[in-house]
């Protein structure tokens, strides 16, 4: 061994095993190289000064860059000064500071050294080469069942019950097996009787067509008029509705919507407020043929049934001035006062007991016009407090009401509900339509239509003038011919100046005022004015 020679020699397997163990250091020191290079430039970029550390570690300061060397020496711009960053690991050259004294400079790695910042890797796509291959799904083995079981299947398969795997086996078996194909489709026709497409409500019309068969073959000794049918039919149907309601649906919020006039009105209450509101408004029909008043028989009376009863908003005295003393109390009172009263006389609000009343109420209104002669009392007037109706029309009313509300609870409750059978719906829409010209010429009265001022003479009663053809289109539709120049006057198609057509449905919401003229869908041709007088007039039938 050389004395003079830093590094011992060593023979045979020693000396390769120090290669090695010298190749390792070389790793480790360019690894501390890099980042010691990093801390400079780090260094450099918030204008700091590093000084490195030598290669020859931390207790090395021999080193011609070190504190004892010539490059300690030299000023802060001369090589090895304070401004000097020398890369640790590179040779000096001139082994005083080395380099051209930058300040700062970062120097290139040296041959074979690896960049410190990687270079992007190129893309699969950009290379040209082939694209990996995807792995081939791995699939379950298909199942295999025999075939009892198989035929055991076909009723879950039949109602798409099987899985995936016993639908592919048994769709498999169908193609082989002739036999199981044939009772497989004997049971898909079975489903397709189960499942029924539409709704599971009855038919609206189904309770008429079995009265009618039922009366056919055995005629009524006491039959219902055919005016009141329709009220029977609907009072039936909101019956059954309510029949399995919960105290949650009977409180359930209802707004009731009507035209006042010039625009819409509406007044919040619930399910149970909606049942006593047609429970009060049904008594004017009560009264007239003689029953009693459910104002005076405990519908304003608290539960305890004590008196407490209250007055309706014109104060003891009925509307329009008329005394309690000449007749009964709230008789001449309007649909709406009656209402209010029948809400204000009682402590709490109404519950699912008021649906008790309403129904005998509704009975025994059935029962007394069927004892009734129908031709002789169906002209019975009835009063509604502004105006009168015959008997027959006021059972036409009250049955129109009565599905109004109906669907209002029914959209309450999130319930579907059908319109009327349409022959019902076909005598609530000719009510409308004969009630159009009166409401037409109070609209004038008002000032809330335009004049008659097109006609050059005035037109007599039982004369024609000029006229408006109402179309409703639907199974309870027709036509009708509204004069508008007098409620006197007779529709002409002779002179009709203007045509409207609406559905059968849609004209019942306008006239319930559940639709506004202006969004009533109408085909409209001739006179605009006359087509607005008459839409502002049927909506101007609604009421409370």
């Amino acid at each position: 061994m050389n004395d003079a020679s830093p590094w011992p020699s060593y023979d045979g397997g020693e000396g390769e095993a120090d290669g090695r163990s010298r190749e390792r250091k070389r790793d480790q020191e360019r690894a501390r190289d890099q980042d010691q290079d990093q801390e400079q430039n780090q260094a450099q970029t918030h204008g700091k000064d590093m000084v490195p550390t030598g290669m020859n570690g931390p207790d090395d300061t021999s080193g011609s860059g070190g504190p004892d060397g010539p490059g300690g020496q030299d000023g802060p711009d001369g090589p090895g000064g304070p401004g000097e960053v020398r890369v640790p690991g590179e040779p000096d050259g001139s082994g005083a500071g080395g380099g051209d004294g930058g300040r700062g400079a970062p120097a290139s790695p040296g041959p074979g050294r690896a960049p410190r910042i990687p270079l992007p890797r190129a893309s699969v796509e950009d290379s040209g080469l082939p694209l990996p291959a995807l792995p081939e799904p791995v699939l379950p083995p298909p199942l295999r069942l025999e075939h009892p079981v198989l035929k055991s299947l076909l009723g879950a398969w039949a109602l798409a019950a099987c899985s995936a795997e016993e639908t592919a086996a048994v769709e498999e078996h169908l193609g082989d097996c002739g036999a199981c194909a044939d009772e497989a489709r004997r049971l898909r026709e079975a489903v397709g009787l189960l499942q029924r497409p539409e709704s599971l409500d009855l038919d609206p019309g189904l309770r008429t067509r079995v009265l009618d068969g039922c009366l056919t073959r055995r005629p009524p000794r006491i039959p219902v008029p055919t005016w009141a049918q329709s009220y029977d039919a609907e009072t039936a149907r909101l019956d059954a509705l309510l029949q399995d309601f919960g105290d949650a649906e009977w409180h359930a919020p209802v707004r009731l919507r009507w035209f006042g006039g010039k625009e819409a009105t509406s007044r919040r209450t619930t399910v149970a407020g909606v049942i006593a509101h047609l429970l009060a408004v049904d008594g004017l029909v009560a009264l007239a043929l003689g029953l009693d008043d459910p104002l005076e028989a405990g519908g304003t009376r608290d539960a305890d049934g004590k008196g407490d009863r209250a007055d309706g908003p014109d104060g003891p005295d009925g509307p329009d001035g008329a005394s309690a003393a000449d007749g009964p109390p709230h008789a001449l009172g309007t649909p709406a006062h009656r209402t209010e009263a029948f809400w204000a006389g009682t402590r709490r609000p109404p519950t699912r007991s008021v649906r008790g009343p309403w129904r005998e109420q509704s009975h025994a209104l059935v029962r007394t016009v069927s004892f009734t002669d129908g031709e002789r009392h169906g002209a019975m007037p009835v009063s509604y407090g502004g105006f009168a109706l015959p008997l027959r029309d006021a059972m036409l009313d009250r049955a129109f009401e009565c599905w109004v509300h109906a669907e209002d609870i029914a959209e309450a409750v999130d319930y579907p509900y059908a319109p009327p059978a349409p022959g019902h719906l076909h005598g609530m829409i000719d009510l409308a339509a004969r009630m159009l010209p009166e409401t037409l010429a109070a609209r004038r009265r008002a000032g809330l239509a335009a004049p008659a001022h097109h006609t050059r003479h005035l037109v007599s009663a039982g004369r024609p003038g000029r006229s408006l053809r109402l179309e409703i289109e639907g199974s309870g539709g027709g036509q009708w011919l509204i004069p508008l120049d007098s409620p006197g006057a007779v529709g002409s198609a002779d002179h009709e100046v203007a045509h409207v057509a609406l559905d059968d449905v849609e004209f019942c919401r306008l006239a319930a005022g559940h639709v506004s003229p202006e969004e009533a869908a109408a085909g409209q041709v001739g006179d605009r004015e006359a087509i607005r007088d008459v839409l502002f007039a049927a909506a101007s039938l609604s009421r409370m």
